[in-house]
């Protein structure tokens, strides 16, 4: 008897191996936020805006201390999906958006429109037949792969180019300038034109920067709220095969608005009504996340999922004292430098210090515009409540992607696969540096980050050229500008940032 039930056993579990692989590969979710700092995250600091679902990810998973995206969402979006620094040629080359809201508003004809897009197609940054997109190595991997939110890489997109990034199911706005509003008339699934009850608005409801609107203003209907359902239906449709779902999200991108304040904020004295409004889409991400992480559960997926959540970007206000960022002056009315009176969230009036006391904001050069959240949640595969220091960027997701899949990377791509940390075995391949390219000199322009700790910023005025030097292992508020003191230092990295920006792209080479 004893035998025979170590016979069943042995076939039982047989059996379940042909239903249900042992190597089949995960379900992957990929959650992009938009514009917000790490320092908007309890896990990564915040005291104000409570964030538990989010936070929960970085308890049972991995958070990462030392990770990069780019200055803003055009090129940021642009080196995710490649897997190449966005120093790289065409890492900058985003189109112009707005026409199809001009369309909309009446300022243009259907027969205008027509040949607007057309030149827009014509001029749009053009794709090598070889070239291989993060959405595309998802299908190699046999996922089906899917994308809520905003669709392009920056900034205006159509159908076939959607597909073309590997996406066999989409749905959001081809338009990014329609996605500074969160009432949209209509939006778009796998080429089809659907309507949004109650919106009208051409802007899609698109507030000022004031943000002082009432609130709901815009429409009836929250883009987002749209999304997260969409969501919801891809898991509980596709929960009996391997899927990878990416949702770029508007939030907490502004101009401010929200169907309604949170409880948490709608009666405090100390918050403007645009910081009552912000504090709220902060929110609503969180609980987004609560209601994606309890799907997965109720439908068995959850040990089967692996989770990333990262942003875009370096935070960016959308209240509060963001005017004085733009005029770089300080409380009192000083105007601030690039040396000892930075600017910072810590110390220029941000009630939420979203940059965590990093400086800069969006589109600069230093820690503030360009280091971001990311946290990574398997069960059974990532130890929960883990850190890394590992050097890694956005794409770095690509070779990530390829690792978990079981798919060779594309040659040629500066993607390496942090799949070895997250599993707590050896990194043998890191990174000798990190480039972020930044048409910007407001604080600071390009920038790179060495494995050994070391960050050299390019700065870039009126007088010239220059660069400054920063141990940020030691110092990732960039105070102490060691340029003077390691002048080789500087010069070799300087080197390096100067061969790495306006690059070629090796993973475009034509094959031999």
């Amino acid at each position: 008897m004893k035998r025979l039930n170590t016979l069943i056993v042995i076939c039982a579990a047989a059996f379940a191996g042909v239903a249900q692989p042992a190597n089949q590969n995960p379900n992957i979710i990929l959650i992009f936020a938009d514009d917000m700092g790490p320092g908007m995250l309890g896990c990564y600091g915040q005291q104000m805006v409570k964030t538990p679902h989010i936070d929960a990810l970085a308890a049972e998973g991995m958070k990462f201390n030392n990770y990069y995206g780019a200055v803003f969402c055009a090129p940021s979006r642009w080196t995710l999906a490649t897997g190449m620094h966005d120093g790289r040629m065409g890492g900058w080359k985003h189109n112009k958006a707005g026409v199809p809201i001009k369309r909309d508003a009446g300022e243009i004809t259907e027969e205008e429109y027509q040949k607007q897009m057309a030149e827009v197609k014509a001029k749009a940054n053009p794709i090598p037949d070889h070239e291989v997109f993060m959405g595309q190595i998802g299908q190699q991997a046999g996922y089906k792969t899917a994308q809520f939110g905003k669709l392009d890489r920056g900034f205006l997109t159509w159908h076939e180019r959607v597909k073309r990034f590997g996406w066999d199911f989409y749905e959001g706005m081809y338009d990014h300038a329609r996605c500074h509003g969160f009432y949209p008339p209509y939006m778009w699934r796998n080429g089809e034109r659907f309507e949004l009850e109650g919106n009208t608005l051409p802007d899609c409801g698109k507030t000022s920067e004031k943000g002082d609107e009432p609130v709901g203003y815009g429409g009836q209907t929250y883009s987002q709220n749209v999304f997260i359902e969409g969501i919801l239906k891809y898991i509980r449709e596709h929960k009996d095969e391997p899927f990878f779902l990416y949702h770029p999200t508007q939030l907490p991108h502004g101009p401010v608005a929200i169907p309604e304040l949170h409880p948490d904020f709608a009666d405090d004295p100390g918050l403007s009504l645009a910081e009552k409004k912000y504090a709220s889409m902060i929110k609503m991400l969180d609980d987004h996340v609560g209601l994606i992480m309890a799907e997965l559960k109720k439908q068995g997926l959850d040990e089967k999922t692996i989770v990333f959540f990262s942003s875009d970007n370096g935070h960016e206000m959308y209240y509060g004292s963001k005017a004085t960022f733009k005029k770089q002056v300080l409380p009192n009315g000083e105007k601030a430098n690039l040396t000892d009176k930075k600017w910072r969230t810590s110390e220029c009036g941000d009630v939420f210090d979203g940059a965590g006391g990093r400086a800069g904001l969006k589109r600069s050069g230093y820690q503030g515009g360009m280091q971001c959240p990311m946290i990574v949640r398997w069960p059974g595969h990532i130890a929960p409540g883990t850190e890394t220091d590992l050097l890694s960027a956005h794409y770095d997701f690509l070779a990530t992607l390829a690792d978990i899949g079981g798919v060779a990377v594309p040659k040629g791509k500066d993607s390496i696969s942090y799949l070895p940390t997250l599993l707590a075995k050896p990194q043998a391949k890191t990174h000798d540096y990190v480039i972020v390219n930044n048409h910007n000199k407001t604080m600071g322009s390009s920038a790179l980050i060495s494995r050994d700790g070391w960050k050299l910023v390019e700065i870039k005025s009126k007088q010239g050229r220059s660069f400054q030097l920063y141990n940020i292992r030691e110092d990732n508020e960039e105070r102490h500008n060691l340029e003077m003191k390691h002048p080789e230092k500087t010069a070799q990295l300087a080197a390096v940032l100067e061969r790495e920006i306006d690059s070629e792209r090796p993973d475009l080479k034509t094959k031999e």
